[in-house]
């Protein structure tokens, strides 16, 4: 019988995630998990690089990190880095950092194998059927976008637009300004093509969002209408007017009003309202009914793949010196 433990670490452009699973045939039990708000993409990411305030952040929750994993005597670390390292001149400086101070190898990941290991996790948690689903995980640099149901993945692609970007880019008002979305609209118009013409091939009718913005707006959903989440469901589902009744209130919203929503969590204020403009515009094209969310996403679908013995490209277990 099979029993591991394993630590994956997920270094996203807004927030750093661990989770401590315990591994067997029967399939993972978490064993701790948290989410740090690092925001590496902070003060550097429109010039593709990691400003000095955002490196150190990002070394003082690994050490903290890496304290945690020692705790449970975990030897198999499994640790990625997306988009904000990916595009950053200094971003393989962190990297060897990383692996120098706390003996951590990072993977960066292109677009594609982030896409693919988000498709991996949506599928673990059952929100696909047989019929065409978009996928779409919002991240602080990239936003992955993939077209597919439970047996496969027909088209993916990450797009380097996420919500730090967009913060960046378009939202520099608050409440943000009408003109300001037409601006991002516009944007996201030109950027998103190869998209617009994938849904147009393969018309899916359904909108599953991973993790991140989709959980914050489950989250002010279920507050507002008295509903419970309980700790083993991976699947929420939001009804598109409930999310455009949301929508409108994030854009029309100082940041001190937004913070009073019940659901909403300090990390995620400012992302949210252009995150919410992105899935407004991707509905124009999906003629789906609901929002449905997955609780889980990249991680998840890193511990599906060791869970299946399926190579995770690239990985690497790092034994402990």
């Amino acid at each position: 019988m099979r029993h591991e433990k394993a630590a994956i670490i997920d270094m996203g452009t807004n927030t750093f995630h661990l989770i401590l699973v315990n591994l067997s045939e029967e399939g993972f039990d978490i064993l701790f998990k948290e989410k740090v708000p690092v925001k590496i993409g902070q003060k550097g990411i429109s010039k593709n690089e990691i400003h000095p305030d955002a490196k150190k952040r990002a070394m003082h929750t690994l050490k903290h990190f890496r304290n945690l994993i020692d705790g449970e005597a975990i030897e198999h670390i499994y640790a990625f880095a997306t988009s904000a390292v990916r595009n950053a001149h200094n971003g393989m400086e962190l990297v060897q950092e990383i692996r120098n101070d706390f003996n951590i190898d990072v993977n960066v990941i292109d677009g594609d194998q982030e896409a693919q290991l988000i498709y991996e996790g949506i599928r673990f948690s059952k929100s696909l059927g047989k019929e065409n689903s978009l996928m779409m995980d919002i991240g602080g640099g990239s936003v992955e976008f993939i077209i597919g149901n439970e047996d496969k993945a027909l088209w993916k692609q990450s797009f380097e637009i996420g919500g730090q970007r967009l913060l960046d880019l378009f939202h520099y008002h608050d409440p943000i300004l009408p003109e300001e979305i037409d601006k991002l609209k516009e944007f996201l118009s030109e950027r998103l093509q190869p998209l617009i013409e994938a849904l147009k091939a393969h018309q899916p009718k359904r909108l599953v969002g991973a993790s991140g913005t989709f959980d914050t707006l489950t989250d002010m959903y279920y507050a507002s209408a008295h509903l419970t989440k309980t700790k083993s469901q991976t699947v929420f589902h939001l009804p598109r007017g409930e999310f455009q009744r949301l929508s409108q209130k994030l854009v029309s919203l100082h940041k001190k009003e937004r913070l009073e929503i019940p659901g909403m969590i300090p990390m995620r204020v400012d992302m949210i309202v252009v995150a919410s403009c992105l899935i407004d515009f991707i509905l124009q094209y999906v003629d789906a009914d609901e929002l449905i969310c997955s609780n889980y996403a990249l991680k998840e679908g890193v511990i599906s793949k060791i869970l299946k013995n399926e190579s995770i490209i690239p990985c690497m277990g790092i034994e402990k010196p």
